[in-house]
């Protein structure tokens, strides 16, 4: 059975039940403190908390994921065993209050043993049994249900239902918050099934869980203790690959003389059989049991199955707009790219395999998860770059770590070498292990994350960072006004905290105007009249407390209680808005232009300028640059208007994009523009697109590997730098004597010209330089067998001295030294010496050469036996000293 028929008929099954099926969630999380989607239950995260209204009471979904980086990190086990994986998809099915145990054991035993015949007497449950200490109580309600069905089939349950602790059987999200029992269905694959459930949970390959069934029935206490849930979740996941596997290795259940494994079924076979295309290698299933000691047969199938994993993952996640780059997510998705890479090597496979490896995942998944297709390009292109970057540092990173291995003693290689290949060269330092676990080497894992914390200091003591703590002061008192400010009506506060340190003289207002600094862009200015003085605000921040600080010159005089007008300068917020909703149509127009994958990576919004940074795997053309101004362009031409509305995160659009670093509450601020622009943002903005004026990008580059930055302006700042630049183009014309648009016709004329005049004077210059060298073999001298010349010339550079020589050397072919000292017109001279073989093989060496001339010359320089060349300040020396040079 294939793949695509499970994943269809687990849908259909819990469609016919009342389950509302939901697509797969974009493998990038919105929670920020996670690297990836890792569980089919991420996005129901709110559901569970009770955050957000559930979408509906029962839903069913296959979620792709990704287990590389963080708490759950599978890389290490992947290619050794049959069963571990980075990339994987998650069947689920979730009760939000609707049913509990008996529906979903019920539902579990009627897909597994009904629609798809999995054998009842091999499949074994779990229900939670907790050992002195453990939370909660024995999930007899679990027990009870099993113990019926089991029994229903002529199954004994006391030797079908394993009771097992904590460990396995109870699921906790956090250290508090939501949790419960869960019941685990696994399944005996050896051949004779008669094991009696003996090896459930025994760490053996024989007996695999397929199913987690997690009930979700309590909430974890700061105290530790546990309290019973109003509302009872089920929270079920199921792994795709384990599931075919099984049925791929069995033959459908009909034969269990073969280890199982997931890599058997369609999932990896056609990524097996474009491998064997590539590298005329055969995959043969076997496994090694050392990791340090593996046939060549072994090596080439743990190679096959680490690729086939790796080549999903990274084409999956980068349709998700995750690249590979050098930090946090980015960072696991170019290890692992890496590390398939190096294997890659190991079997002989040409470089950019694994960007074809792509084409074939995407062929066979492009049917069912259309953002492959829709980024074939960029994932393609993507692996290409990312496998010529790891070229050009890979032969020297092994090289050295060649060189570590041959010279170690210890057995084990030093964190200090293992940080050096890491930082220095790029090596990963999984693949340092696992080169190293091939030579028989440990590595110094505590000493290396010694050094990779030595290194994160050095990161973490070179930011600048304004930490204040205002503890009198009750934030949640405080407010924030100036979304939309009347200028012409005045705003008074009250002065309800005051911090004057080393970092500087700030107060706090208990309601203000001024927007601080927050999400990309700048903290207003402005001024706070008091008496009939105007002190002046020089910025607005946050503190690590989310308190609003304004910051004010020393010595102002302000004490607690004092009511101020405060006044924004209206005229560089308005220019801020201007660039806030700039950015957002930029933002519009990357995706437009480049495709859905661009992700904002940063970004800078002040009066002056905007900056946006995205994750990219190219630089942008000029023609995609054009593309995009003229977008953004559009959409400020047609005037459209922009709303900001606060709302509760579930109810935020489906199509509303979430910022870069951003962390949402339950209550958000949406601004959307028009029918083509709809992001959560706290910025300020303008109230239409018109009032941007003009837009105009300045440049475009890269910051670090797959992310770019352009900088624009708008408004006034965009007129400015349009005026200077015609404004230097009329000068220009003036000079050329030429109207504006006729200037760059006539400048390519003139470099026209200019190219044909250097191409002349080359001729000219080489024709001299022949000539010298011509009028130099013809009063060279004989002496010993060897033509020598001993000479000073005039030269116009370095260049041209080389050259003469380079045309001496071809002139008197073998048997020849010679000794040129070229004067400049600057007055300061070189002198170069060459030698031909046989002036070596007569004793006769360039390099000693120069040094003893320098005894009597003060030359700076230096070379080989057959070469040497140096600089002298005074070239009149020559002249002085010939004879000298002479007779040496």
């Amino acid at each position: 059975m294939d793949s695509a028929k499970i994943r269809s008929e687990f849908l259909d099954f819990f469609s016919s039940h009342g389950h509302k099926i939901l697509p797969s969630a974009s493998l990038l999380p919105e929670s920020p403190n996670l690297l990836f989607t890792n569980a089919g239950m991420n996005q129901f995260v709110p559901y569970f908390l009770g955050s957000q209204e559930p979408i509906d009471r029962r839903v069913a979904d296959v979620q792709t994921c990704i287990r590389a980086g963080g708490k759950h990190n599978d890389l290490d086990d992947v290619g050794f065993d049959t069963y571990h994986h980075t990339f994987f998809e998650m069947l689920g099915n979730w009760s939000f209050g609707d049913y509990f145990k008996k529906e979903a054991i019920e539902l579990a035993w009627e897909l597994l043993t009904k629609v798809w015949k999995f054998p009842k007497n091999r499949l074994y449950a779990t229900v939670y049994h907790p050992n002195d200490g453990e939370p909660a109580e024995f999930d007899q309600e679990s027990f009870d249900i099993w113990s019926e069905i089991f029994a229903s089939e002529q199954l004994d349950p006391e030797v079908h239902i394993k009771k097992c602790s904590r460990k396995d059987n109870f699921w906790m999200m956090g250290d508090t918050g939501p949790c419960g029992p869960c019941s685990e269905i696994h399944m005996d694959l050896t051949e004779s099934g008669d094991t009696n459930g003996n090896i459930v949970n025994a760490g053996s390959c024989m007996c695999l869980e397929i199913w987690n069934l997690v009930f979700i029935q309590y909430n974890a206490n700061s105290d530790g203790s546990f309290k019973k849930l109003a509302q009872k979740h089920v929270d079920t996941g199921m792994g795709l690959e384990r599931v075919v596997g099984i049925m791929a290795t069995t033959n459908n259940f009909s034969d269990f003389s073969r280890q199982p494994s997931n890599y058997d079924s369609d999932l990896f076979s056609y990524i097996f059989a474009e491998l064997e295309r590539l590298s005329g290698l055969k995959y043969a299933g076997t496994i090694s049991v050392s990791r340090s000691f593996m046939s060549d047969t072994e090596k080439v199938d743990f190679y096959f199955r680490a690729i086939a994993d790796h080549i999903r993952t990274l084409t999956f996640g980068i349709a998700d707009g995750i690249l590979p780059g050098n930090e946090g997510r980015n960072y696991v998705l170019r290890r692992i790219l890496r590390r398939a890479v190096l294997f890659g090597k190991k079997m002989g496979l040409p470089s950019g395999f694994f960007a074809k490896l792509s084409e074939v995942v995407i062929e066979k998944m492009g049917k069912i998860f259309g953002q492959l297709i829709d980024n074939k390009a960029v994932i393609y292109d993507t692996l290409v770059r990312e496998e010529i970057s790891f070229d050009r540092t890979l032969g020297r990173g092994i090289r050295v770590l060649e060189k570590i291995c041959s010279s170690n003693k210890s057995g084990m290689i030093s964190g200090e070498d293992v940080f050096l290949l890491y930082d220095t060269y790029g090596f990963p330092i999984d693949l340092t292990k696992l080169m190293a676990e091939e030579r028989g080497l440990g590595i110094d894992m505590e000493a290396a994350e010694q050094e990779m914390d030595r290194q994160r200091q050095r990161a973490r003591s070179s930011q600048k960072k304004v930490s204040l703590a205002v503890a009198s002061v009750d934030k949640e008192k405080i407010s924030f006004v100036g979304y939309s400010l009347d200028k012409n009506k005045k705003f008074f506060a009250e002065v309800v905290g005051i911090v004057d340190d080393k970092t500087g003289n700030f107060v706090i207002l208990d309601s203000t105007p001024f927007f601080a600094e927050m999400g990309g862009e700048v903290g207003d200015t402005g001024s706070l009249c008091l008496d009939g003085r105007s002190i002046e605000v020089l910025a607005t921040i946050r503190n690590e407390s989310n308190l609003v600080l304004h910051r004010l010159p020393k010595n102002v005089g302000l004490k607690l209680g004092d009511r101020v007008e405060c006044v924004v300068d209206m005229e560089r917020r308005k220019s801020i808005q201007r660039n806030h909703t700039a950015t957002h149509l930029l933002h519009f127009a990357l995706r437009d232009v480049l495709g859905d994958h661009v992700k904002q990576a940063g970004s800078l919004v002040d009066s002056t300028k905007l900056r946006f940074d995205f994750n990219h795997f190219s630089p942008l053309s000029d023609e995609q640059i054009h593309d995009i101004e003229y977008i953004v362009t559009r959409c400020i031409l047609e005037n459209l208007p922009v709303k900001c509305e606060t709302m509760p995160f579930a109810e935020k659009p489906d199509n509303c994009i979430a910022f870069f670093g951003e962390k949402y509450g339950k209550i958000v601020r949406v601004v959307t523009i028009g029918c083509i622009s709809c992001e959560l943002c706290g910025g300020c903005h303008a109230a239409s697109t018109g009032e941007i004026g003009f837009f105009k990008i300045l440049s475009e580059s890269a910051i670090s590997a797959g992310v770019r930055r352009i900088e624009a302006v708008s408004g006034f700042a965009a007129f400015s730098f349009v005026e200077k630049v015609i404004g230097d183009l009329k000068n220009i014309s003036k000079k050329l004597s030429c109207s504006i648009d006729k200037v760059f016709e006539n400048f390519t004329h003139m470099i026209e010209h200019s190219a044909c005049m250097e191409s002349q004077l080359k001729m000219l210059k080489n024709s001299k330089n022949e000539a010298v060298a011509n009028a130099l073999v013809n009063n060279c001298s004989l002496k010993n067998d060897l033509k020598f010349i001993l000479d000073v010339i005039d030269v116009e550079n370095i260049a041209d001295l080389k050259s003469i020589a380079l045309l001496l050397s071809k002139k008197l072919s073998d048997g020849f030294w010679f000794v040129l000292c070229g004067k400049m017109p600057d007055r300061s001279g070189a002198v170069l010496i060459s030698c031909s073989r046989k002036a070596l093989a007569n004793g006769i060496k360039a390099n000693l050469m120069l040094k003893k001339l320098s005894e009597k010359i003060d030359i700076k320089g230096g070379g080989n036996e057959e070469l040497a060349m140096g600089g002298v300040k005074q070239s009149s020396l020559f002249s002085e000293r010939l004879e000298t040079l002479k007779n040496l």
